[in-house]
């Protein structure tokens, strides 16, 4: 009778975490910003149908990086709890903390199960408040760690020239116009240091605007609007271009959209 094969727990949650990392780290990265008026968010992302950031209730925003159809089942889990707890209590009574405590819960219950594979995705969850000091920002990882963010977070992709850039043009309580151009700005820096001119078709970009009149403060900013707070910025560069022909190098640099959704489609089919 053969010996059952044994893996200690300590490799077992090293592999899980080094498998997770590497399908996050093949996606696009994901900027959030605080601004003078709420929270914005940026990532490059050429698909216009399938979105990376998204409202979760009044003034709660969700922004994701990985696995299209698994933060897209966390993004509806979200609502769905976020509806029903409005619901039976007080809108008041949803929270961006309370979110993402139950998101923590949920991935590091996958994380830590041996069942089934660790999810591929980091999670940004924001609350804009009546005041630049009352709003939220958490960062969620795989294994469902949780940090509180202020000023910017990155995540997902080649963080660290994009984290690089922030910290040296970051500018605390900027108008929106100026944080949206620093954020793009970023996103087009590579760990090859070739600056790229992000295509304006290829951008997502959404705020949470506390001054906005409505009860729902989440909007997206498309079109000649988006046109107009960036302004001119020179010529427009693809990931591929910025690659240099080379396929090897693009694979390393470029995904699917959006984000690591090579070999995904959205739940429910192939």
């Amino acid at each position: 009778m053969s010996m059952p094969f044994y893996v200690s727990p300590e490799q077992l949650m090293k592999d899980r975490a080094d498998f997770a990392r590497k399908g996050i780290a093949r996606g696009r990265s994901v900027v959030v910003v605080q601004y003078a008026d709420g929270v914005l968010f940026v990532s490059e992302n050429p698909s216009q149908a399938l979105h990376k950031v998204s409202e979760i209730y009044d003034r709660i925003a969700f922004a994701a990086v990985g696995r299209y159809n698994e933060f897209e089942n966390l993004r509806i889990a979200g609502v769905r709890l976020a509806d029903v707890r409005g619901y039976s209590y007080d809108r008041r009574d949803v929270t961006g903390r309370g979110l993402a405590n139950a998101y923590a819960q949920t991935l590091g219950t996958i994380f830590s199960s041996g069942g089934e594979k660790p999810y591929e995705v980091e999670l940004f969850v924001a609350e804009v408040g009546d005041t630049a000091q009352d709003d939220q920002i958490y960062r969620l990882t795989y294994d469902g760690q949780v940090a509180d963010e202020h000023g910017f977070a990155v995540m997902g992709g080649a963080t660290e020239p994009v984290v690089t850039a922030l910290r040296e043009h970051y500018q605390e309580g900027a108008a929106l116009a100026e944080a949206l151009a620093t954020a793009v700005a970023a996103l087009g820096q590579s760990e090859h240091d070739a600056e790229r001119v992000i295509p304006l078709a290829h951008l997502e970009v959404a705020i949470l605007d506390r001054n906005r009149s409505q009860p729902r403060k989440f909007m997206r900013i498309v079109g000649e609007r988006l046109a107009e707070l960036l302004g001119d910025r020179g010529p427009e560069t693809t990931t591929e271009a910025a690659a240099g022909g080379s396929d090897a190098e693009a694979a390393s640099t470029a995904d699917a959209v959006p984000e690591s959704d090579t070999d995904d489609a959205p739940a429910g089919g192939e």
